[in-house]
């Protein structure tokens, strides 16, 4: 039900494309509940569809990797203390910093600071490691919007305000999976064994995995001759990597420009990197094997930082192994293929928790978060 109070000024910042899947979800719910809002800060074409008024493009921030974040760390520094200038101008009612934490919660600190409204929406992985950014975090909003239970948990224990308002990925997958349309769709036969293979979506992590998992693909076909294999691929230039990978090889893999939920709903297990798509294989409702690998100094360094006893969010969000992790020198062709077997038979054992998660995640996390966000800004 719309509110027919005074105008709201609401400024959001998301720095990449999944900010800007979530923070028009949110724009759209703030709309459903407030008649009369402007938009400003920065977004992409789907924030900007709802009406917000972008700042400047939101590429400009969609930056991955150390060495590209140095190469154009002065351009990005320039436009945060521009953005910080203008919004304390403007003086929003609520300031909401979207994922992006090293660039908005710099932001969210000085708006703070100069009297504004701060929500931070989706936790940094503030839990697993380097745990004393709770203090600027702290310091910076006045509300954290997590996705997860555990974060919110985390949150409470020390003293900063929080809401779990689940994730959106648990309301857009369906509580149960159409296996038979997503194969025709794909052009699968009904009756195949099919397992799905997501080495990541970025270069780094596909030249890491991709060659492992078609190895470890081989070594399935060994004992499974019937087996057959879909690979989604993130990007045109991810397509080409594989293809290079599976230049002399003889493998019955399907490569898929993107669609990676419709590989998820075919399939009957994965092997998958460690990351969000995890999370969705838990929600198509699919047994897993989950692998990753680093550079070795990486490895050592994160090693000593990590707190968190797992590293998959299926087992983060279990609270035990629910799925096997096989991280760095344990990930090899023949352990990932004699772990991933048996799942092919029954994986049930492993899947059986994942509809009470989903259901738990499953909150409207839009609707929540515009919830607490308008909480938030009639306290003042």
């Amino acid at each position: 039900m719309q509110s027919t109070a005074r105008k709201l000024r609401v400024a959001l910042v998301a720095g990449e494309a999944s900010g800007d899947i979530l923070g028009s979800g949110l724009m759209q719910a703030l709309k459903q509940r407030h008649s009369d809002i402007e938009f400003i800060g920065v977004g992409g074409p789907r924030m900007e569809a709802e009406g917000l008024k972008s700042h400047f493009p939101m590429e400009r921030l969609s930056v991955m990797g150390l060495f590209e974040v140095l190469g154009r760390l002065r351009e990005l520094l320039r436009r945060r203390k521009d953005l910080v200038q203008m919004l304390i101008a403007a003086k929003p009612d609520v300031f909401i910093g979207i994922d992006a934490p090293d660039f908005t919660l710099n932001i969210e600190l000085k708006l703070r600071r100069a009297g504004i409204r701060t929500v931070h929406y989706v936790s940094p992985s503030v839990w697993a490691w380097r745990q004393k950014r709770v203090l600027k975090i702290k310091e910076a909003c006045d509300l954290m919007l997590a996705l997860f239970p555990f974060e919110a948990r985390f949150y409470e224990e020390h003293a900063v305000p929080v809401r779990f308002v689940g994730h959106p990925l648990a309301n857009t997958i369906a509580l149960e999976a159409d296996r038979a349309g997503a194969r025709e769709r794909l052009g699968l036969p009904q009756d195949a064994c099919v397992v799905a293979l997501l080495p990541g979506s970025r270069g780094g992590e596909v030249g890491k995995l991709g060659a492992l998992f078609l190895d470890t693909a081989q070594r399935l076909l060994q004992s499974r001759p019937d087996l057959r294999f879909v690979l989604p691929c993130a990007s045109p230039d991810r397509r080409l990597q594989i293809e290079e990978m599976l230049s002399g090889r003889d493998l019955p893999v399907q490569l898929l420009d993107g669609a990676s939920h419709e590989a998820l709903a075919a399939c009957d297990a994965v092997l998958i990197a460690s990351g969000t798509a995890t999370l969705e294989a838990l929600l198509y409702k699919r047994p897993m094997v989950v692998a990753y690998k680093v550079a070795p100094m990486t490895y050592r360094i994160l090693k000593r930082l990590v707190k968190s006893p797992y590293i998959s969010l299926p087992n983060l969000l279990a609270g035990r192994l629910l799925v096997p992790e096989l991280i760095q020198d344990a990930a090899t062709p023949e352990t990932l293929a004699t772990t991933l077997l048996p799942l092919l038979d029954d994986g049930s054992v492993q899947t059986e928790p994942f509809d009470a998660i989903h259901r738990a995640l499953r909150q409207d996390a839009s609707a929540q978060a515009a919830e607490a966000v308008l909480a938030l800004v009639e306290k003042r």
